[in-house]
């Protein structure tokens, strides 16, 4: 049985992604929901996942160029998947004591050093713990959070294909 190619994968990979965005910035302007520091951060990562995709299904490689299109992809899932999970975290356990509260990213970055507005961003604020919006039950994060790990578990097709492709030449 023969999978999609991997460049209407890597196309159908940036169509969610773009569309997701929108979705985002639909959010942002048109509901005047303004986003926190982690959806910020997401928001980069999703950008990242995009353009990845978008490359990949121009430049349209073969077995061992999509692998590493595909794993460059998951990299950028995961690591928003994860800062999707910590807003998460940070909104089911907001009962105590409320992170606290920086005016703009640029006012951070320059009050702090790098690793410390790292850290500050993950620790969250009082922005990224506010569940000002759902759908079907699900906040903003769990959205997010369930987008990316769709998009991990789509990346692990091309992925799949470059390692079965080195074990049938190792045979």
């Amino acid at each position: 049985m023969s999978l999609a190619p991997s460049r209407t994968l890597f196309f159908l990979a940036f169509i969610a992604g773009a569309l997701t965005l929108g979705v985002s910035f639909y959010l942002e302007y048109g509901a005047l929901l303004r986003p926190c520091f982690l959806c910020q951060v997401q928001r980069v990562f999703l950008a990242t996942f995009m353009l990845i995709n978008l490359i990949a299904a121009i430049h349209n490689p073969k077995r061992s160029g999509a692998g590493l299109y595909g794993l460059a992809g998951m990299g950028c899932a995961l690591l928003g998947a994860f800062t999707a999970a910590r807003q998460v975290l940070l909104q089911s356990i907001s009962s105590g004591a409320p992170p606290e509260c920086w005016p703009s990213l640029q006012d951070m970055l320059e009050r702090l050093s790098m690793w410390q507005a790292v850290q500050a961003i993950f620790n969250g604020t009082v922005d990224c713990v506010e569940i000002n919006w759902t759908l079907f039950d699900l906040s903003l994060p769990e959205w997010s959070l369930l987008f990316f790990v769709v998009m991990l578990v789509l990346g692990l097709i091309p992925f799949s294909r470059l390692l079965a492709g080195l074990h049938l030449r190792q045979v």
